[in-house]
Formats: structure tokens, sequence, C-alpha cells
């Protein structure tokens, strides 16, 4: 009953200053919202690199050819020391899942009187599981068609958008790339960019034997895509990579590898903690608001000190004690940092979302930033409040008595 007294009492206070009261507040206010808006910016972009780096493959390492060994380059830009003999020997090593060959060039695609360029990837059928990227229309292309050779196709669907029209199925339909024609087998949903920020849509993905033989002419690949059976058997298959590539390259125990292998799971871990670095300093600059509201209310707290100096002592006079009147003008202050932070969460959620339609930049309000800018709005007005309220209650019943 006596806390509700003092918020009483405290409510009075602060109605009969709107004015002052308005103003103090609005410190906390802005050091609330901006609290939140800084970690909900930091939480979005976490969350987005997350998505690109995932949407790239789950448990996934990625076997490139050196490119800084002085190999022969060979068409699209490859460099030929991988070839599909060595992702089928990387398939027999233990905890591997799955295993895809890729072997990428920019090519024309035709249908009727419409021309699109696009990236012609030849890939293996696992690339589906591995990337998690089913089509939506039609089917994949099997392996029987990989050893046939044959010339189908699935379409990105940036591709079907452009070379076709709306009303159009593409499944069934022909299309020209470079000087070939290509049946379509099915049309891939949309996926968005990666994260490097090249569209993902924009590919066509064909049996890698028919990019290799009548596409390109070549035996290499330009990349091994690796799932592990599980994240933490990724850095073991790592090392079995390396050894078996060595062993199939006949490098020299004291050669360079002409090959780089790149582990998914570590991008990702060092995205996140630079994210996790650049979500708590936004926070931090932010939270210097909240400092500057709390001294705010450390000034006017010890201006109304000084205003109720009379009033203190005839409370003392009547039988209140210190801690009642260290209590009444703590929980004064305390009152001033919530109602702030409670106006602050509201701006910030609602900030965040202007934010987020405007730069276009995915914006997360989590509970546990709401969580941590009320408690420490509710921590600022404790800290600020309490030499104010403890000089009150120390004040000389007679003295503030005679005080005009």
């Amino acid at each position: 009953m006596r806390l509700f007294r003092n918020l009483n009492i405290a409510l009075n206070g602060l109605r009969a200053n709107k004015l002052r009261s308005l103003l103090t507040v609005l410190g906390i206010v802005i050091g609330v919202a901006a609290v939140i808006i800084m970690i909900s910016v930091g939480q979005g972009a976490q969350a987005k690199i997350t998505a690109q780096i995932e949407s790239m493959g789950a448990n996934l390492l990625m076997v490139f050819p050196d490119f800084n060994r002085g190999a022969v380059r060979g068409a699209g830009g490859n460099v030929n020391t991988l070839t599909r003999e060595d992702a089928a020997a990387i398939a027999g090593i233990p905890y591997v899942e799955r295993v895809a060959p890729e072997l990428s060039v920019n090519a024309t695609i035709r249908f009727e009187s419409k021309t699109w360029t696009a990236s012609v990837t030849g890939t293996t059928p696992d690339i589906q599981q591995i990337k998690n990227w089913f089509p939506e229309k039609g089917s994949f292309f099997d392996e029987k068609e990989i050893t046939d050779i044959a010339t189908v196709a699935v379409i990105g669907k940036t591709v079907a958008d452009n070379i076709l029209a709306p009303s159009d199925d593409p499944v069934g339909k022909t299309i020209g790339i470079n000087n070939l024609s290509f049946t379509v087998l099915g049309v891939l949903p949309e996926k968005g960019a990666s994260l490097g920020g090249q569209e993902q849509d924009n590919i066509v993905y064909i049996p890698i034997s028919t990019a290799q033989v009548r596409m390109l002419g070549v035996n290499n690949v330009r990349l091994i895509n690796v799932q592990a059976r599980n994240p933490e058997s990724m850095g073991f298959i790592q090392d079995l990579i390396t050894n078996l590539l060595r062993e199939r390259h006949r490098i020299p125990q004291d050669g360079n590898n002409d090959f780089s292998i790149r582990n998914l799971a570590a991008v990702l871990a060092t995205a996140e903690d630079m994210t996790r670095i650049m979500t708590l300093l936004l926070a931090s600059v932010a939270g210097v608001s909240l400092l500057v509201g709390g001294i705010g209310i450390m000034n006017i707290m010890l201006v109304s000190v000084t205003e109720r100096t009379r009033e203190i002592g005839i409370r003392m006079a009547v039988g209140a004690t210190e801690k009642a009147i260290l209590t009444q003008f703590l929980v004064e202050a305390v009152t001033l940092c919530l109602l702030g932070g409670f106006i602050g969460i509201v701006l910030g959620i609602m900030g965040s979302r202007i934010v987020s339609s405007i730069a276009g930049w995915p914006t997360v309000v989590s509970f546990y930033s709401v969580l941590l800018a009320v408690g420490f709005s509710a921590a600022v007005g404790i800290f600020f409040g309490y030499y104010p309220a403890k000089k009150a209650s120390e004040l000389n019943p007679i003295d503030a008595l005679r005080f005009e």
C-alpha cells in the first residue's frame, strides 16, 4: 500500500509540473527508442546475413581451384585442377552426405523472339538437397540425363519472367542456349540475392556432362559443393578432403595446394561475430543518450527537492521517516524513467519499421531489446534518482520548516 501511495504522490508531482516532466522524460524516450532501433538494425543485419549464407547450403564446404597457382585457365574462367572424378572420390569420404560439382558460363538464352543473358551452370541432381532449392514447377534432371549428355534445363524465376509470357507454362518449352536447343524440365522458386549481392534467380541448370561436352569442351569443374552430415563433422571432412586431393593431384609434401576449401560454417560464425559487435557498438552509442537523459532527471529531482524543502520538513515533523522520504523521491525518479521507457518502446518499434521500409533493410525487434531498454531505463532512474532522494531524506526537519 505504501508503494502505491508513493506512486500516487509521484504522479501528482508530475502533473503539477507537466512541461518540466515532459522535457525530462523526453531524454529517456529518445534514449530508449534509439537503443531499440539500433539493436533491431543490428539483429536484422545478422538475420539477413545468416539467411543468405544458409541459402547457399546447409553444412556446406566449397572446394575451389586455387586461382593463384598459375594453372591453365579453361572455358568460363575456370582453372583446370578439379574434375568430376575428384567429386566422385570426395563422395566416398565418411560423413559426407552429398556432393555436387558445378561448371558455369554466361550464355544467351533465346525463346522465340526474346533473348536474355543468364548464368548457365552444369551440375548434378544433388544440388537440390544441398541448396534446399527444388523446382516449384516440373522436375529436375536425373542421373540418366547426365549419362546421356541430355540437352535439358531447369530455369530460375528471373529467366522465366524475362523470356516467357506470364500466362505461359515453361515446362516442356524449347529454349536456345547459345547454339543448342534445350527442353525446359522445371522452374525454380524465387531465392533472392546471394551474400555477395548477386542475383541467384538468373540461372539455368543443365546436366554437368552437357556443360562439359556440348557447351564448353572441358574436363574440369569450377567448384565442388560438399554437404556434411552434421556441423560437427565439417572440420574433420575438410581435413580428409585436403589429404585426398593432395594425393590425387600428386602434390609433394612441401608443395602448395592447387585448391582451396571454404567452410561456410566458419564464414557464418565470423559474420555473426561481426554483426554482434556492430549491434553492441550501435546500442552503446544509443545508450549515451540514456545517460544524458538520466543526468537530466537527476538535475530536475535536485530542483524538486529544493522546491519542496518545506513540504519535506512538514512530513518529517508529523512522523515521516528518512526511509519514507527516500522512497518517495526514488519512486518519483523511477516513475519518470519508466514512463519515458514505455513511450520509447512504442516509438522504437515504430522507428524500426520506418527504417526498414525506407532503407529496405530488415529489422528485428526482439523481446530481449525491449527488456534491455526498460531495464536500463529503470536502472537509470534508480541510479540518478538516488542522490537527490538521499539528499531529501537527510534534510534537518527544523531547517526544512524554516526554508523559504
